[in-house]
């Protein structure tokens, strides 16, 4: 390659680049997720529109899983272990169980309205079983959920990859394994990655803390590298890669590394890199002109998914567990609502190397992305399965806090919550807790101890990690109960804002 053409290259690559990143903005005011600009920019790139020829499947799949890697790792390493780890067992059960069932719906569906034999329409079903995180959290992001739901979708989509990518590869070969087979497969590549993420997660963290590298920039690297390394370890030894680096993430991501938040600034970084890389390839592979045949049994398919397959797969994963961890109805209606499709179906569309298969899938990906994300946010409002008084962390690089072991916290007082009229005093923070800004209707001021919540301010707290959790337990008690709170407070984990 000449330096001509790498620079006609770099030029056009930092432009896509630029354009998709703002691209961000465009999306957070229309509601739609960055996926499918993403997605866009790649179609008008290719061969329809400007003329850029790409075909290669087996690349696209290469690099698709290469991205996936860095996605995962990202998600692991800024998801909070305390957030999630009521709805671990939930989140499993959902992976393995609430996979399982959509398989098989959305295979049964597939035979009958498109005519394959069994083997290829449990592919399909295989395929369209995982909810892709980047797609759930572009949405869900705006919209402050219960940490007990915010938490059981994330586990779900860190962990519902693993099985299904294994599923989709064992499926794609010339015979069908048999049923002992693959839960053999199944149970030997989880088993075997788990215990490589956490092996390399903990021994990782240990090495990180212990060696004092020359330079600050050198500990995000080094992180990184862990993460991959626990995906390359893995599919060495034939087992679950995808499962291996998130565990590992998560593992690192709820130490105390040094500069942390550098190191989820850096990470953060490079997965919105991989998700721009990713979506414009897929965009790319796809051919407009040949889409129309696929839109008709997309529809189909894809009401069933969503109508069938993953309200019976959430029932079937929650009930058995609604000793454990209850749900309410509302609960689980936004929980089928929230199963949408993104990357991870799009890139496992490219196994099979069947060009319908991946024209089916990304039609149904792109038709019920527009139907389901624009109807998340006011369906979490309506069912009222919202936590608006709910604390969201906040990594300031600059901040010393990092010294005190303290976190910067941002609590946005919502409609209907009885903070509002209560004086700040009255919260009875915690030793090592305190309300320090508020900012109302743009206007930031310090408040005194007698200053009234109002409803819509921000409130800007800090709070020493070892008494954050009790903030927020103490924050959701008086958004549910007011200034009675000490007497009237909503069962652990329950939702603040309904009885």
């Amino acid at each position: 390659m000449s330096t001509d053409r790498l620079g006609l290259l770099l030029l056009v690559g930092s432009v896509v680049l630029l354009v998709s990143i703002a691209a961000v903005r465009l999306a957070v005011g229309s509601g739609l997720p960055t996926l499918l600009l993403y997605l866009g920019v790649g179609v008008i790139l290719g061969e329809d529109v400007l003329g850029l020829d790409f075909d290669d499947s087996e690349l696209a799949r290469a690099l698709g899983y290469a991205a996936l890697v860095v996605i995962l790792a990202e998600g692991g390493l800024t998801t909070s272990w305390r957030s999630i780890r009521q709805a671990v067992p939930a989140a499993a059960a959902l992976a393995t169980l609430g996979t399982a069932v959509s398989v098989g719906v959305v295979a049964g569906a597939a035979r009958l309205l498109l005519d394959l034999d069994w083997q290829d329409a449990l592919l399909v079903g295989a395929v369209l079983s995982p909810t892709d995180s980047a797609a759930v959290f572009s949405v869900l992001r705006r919209v402050p959920l219960p940490p007990r739901i915010g938490g059981l979708l994330e586990a779900e989509s860190g962990f519902n990859d693993a099985p299904v990518v294994i599923l989709v590869v064992a499926l794609a070969g010339a015979t069908a394994p048999t049923w002992w087979e693959l839960l053999a497969l199944l149970g030997y590549e989880l088993a075997v990655g788990a215990a490589i993420g956490l092996a390399l997660g903990f021994a990782g963290s240990w090495g990180v803390r212990s060696i004092a590298l020359p330079s600050s920039g050198l500990y995000p690297l080094a992180v990184l590298a862990l993460c991959v390394a626990s995906y390359g370890a893995a599919v060495v030894v034939h087992a679950s890669g995808f499962l291996a680096v998130y565990l590992a993430a998560l593992v690192l991501g709820n130490v105390r590394l040094p500069h942390r938040p550098a190191t989820r600034g850096f990470v953060e970084g490079v997965a919105w890199l991989a998700q721009i890389g990713l979506f414009v390839m897929l965009g790319l592979l796809a051919t407009p002109s040949e889409l129309s045949p696929s839109v008709l049994p997309a529809l189909g398919v894809g009401l069933v998914l969503l109508l069938v397959a993953r309200p019976l797969s959430v029932l079937a994963s929650l009930l058995p567990l609604s000793w454990q961890f209850p749900t309410s109805w509302q609960e689980r209606g936004l929980l089928s609502w929230a199963g949408l499709r993104g990357a991870v179906p799009i890139v496992l569309a490219t196994v099979p190397a069947d060009k319908d298969v991946f024209n089916l899938v990304f039609v149904l990906v792109v038709v019920f992305t527009l139907v389901q994300a624009p109807t998340l946010p006011p369906l979490a409002r309506r069912l009222h399965v919202t936590d608006e008084a709910g604390a969201q962390g906040l990594e300031i690089e600059a901040s010393p806090l990092t010294r005190l072991d303290a976190d910067l916290l941002q609590v946005q007082v919502g409609h209907g919550s009885r903070l509002n009229g209560v004086e700040v005093f009255e919260l009875l923070l915690p030793v090592g807790a305190a309300v320090t800004l508020i900012v109302r209707g743009g206007r930031a001021f310090v408040p005194e101890p007698h200053t009234q919540v109002r409803e819509g301010d921000d409130l800007i707290l800090v709070a020493t990690e070892s008494v954050r959790g009790e903030v927020e337990r103490r924050l959701r008690a008086v958004s549910y109960a007011g200034r009675l709170a000490d007497w009237r407070h909503p069962p652990s984990g329950r939702n603040p804002r309904r009885r």
